[in-house]
């Protein structure tokens, strides 16, 4: 597998970025994995509490290779280096084919799934081919949403007063693209539900290229992605609802919505970020 080179060594000797041509805030590298320091920084935190408006002071951080995101570290979790972060346990996401992990993903919890109101029937995998070529015929609604732009929006949002993330922290993580973020950093936030996190980027790199999605941000175990754009039909929504299923379980049932439809109506169809959480 071909891995760009680290930009975040140079951090060690030189934290303000100046030498990548950034401006960076006062932040660590963290190396730390579950089974002791990694050969080289997994990712840079900043120390104090992001604010809207710090997502884009990082934006000049892409073309070095770095990509931002928000971590939640006030979940009582603590910070990123006692997050068990495995990178070694990871594979590479472009290994994998998202519609064969979806599909087995679906065969190991319809058995539970069917048990839910409104769950059983085909999985993502029946839906997968028609529901892109659907989406491809009706773009034009969100043809003018730049995904990184809608990250931009979506960050600002979160890191309002009053947001959802209880301690939200800037971040930059060397990866190829937002959906490899996860693994780049060997989170193990779903490791209840999938071990090697490369398999859910593989999906993940399926709706950055089908929706528009970026990885936004990362707790302990929970992750958000903004959306540019999402299904504008519930027959597209309920379609997508199945692989959400199938990528996090936890999305339907007694810790989310009753059933596919109202799932999709509620946190998919035309909604600008998707929530995952995992037990």
């Amino acid at each position: 597998m071909a891995t760009l080179p680290n930009p975040l060594p140079t951090l060690a000797a030189d934290p303000s970025g100046r030498a990548l041509g950034l401006h960076l805030p006062a932040g660590a590298l963290v190396d730390t994995t579950d089974e002791g320091p990694w050969h080289e920084p997994l990712l840079w935190r900043a120390d104090e509490r992001a604010v809207p408006g710090g997502w884009t002071a990082l934006e000049p951080a892409r073309r070095t290779g770095l990509l931002p995101v928000v971590l939640d570290v006030g979940d009582g979790h603590g910070e990123p280096d006692r997050w068990e972060l495995m990178p070694g346990e990871m594979s590479y996401p472009g290994d994998h084919d998202a519609e064969e992990v979806l599909a087995e993903f679906w065969e190991e919890y319809a058995g539970d799934a069917e048990a839910w109101p409104g769950l059983a029937g085909p999985g993502p995998q029946h839906h997968a081919r028609d529901q892109e070529q659907d989406h491809d015929q009706d773009q034009d609604h969100d043809q003018d949403q730049d995904p990184d732009a809608v990250a931009t929006r979506v960050a600002d949002s979160l890191l309002a007063d009053g947001g959802p993330l209880k301690a939200p922290h800037l971040a930059l993580v060397p990866a190829r693209r937002s959906a490899d973020i996860p693994t780049a950093i060997g989170w193990t936030g779903p490791a209840n539900h999938q071990g090697d996190t490369a398999r859910l980027s593989a999906v993940l790199r399926s709706w950055e290229d089908r929706f528009g999605i970026r990885v936004v941000a990362l707790g302990f175990d929970h992750l958000l992605v903004s959306v540019a754009a999402p299904p504008a039909t519930l027959a597209e929504a309920e379609a997508l609802a199945a692989e959400h299923v199938a990528f996090c379980p936890a999305t339907i049932g007694p810790d989310g919505d009753p059933t596919l439809r109202a799932y999709a109506e509620h946190r998919i169809l035309a909604q600008p970020t998707w929530h995952f959480w995992w037990d």
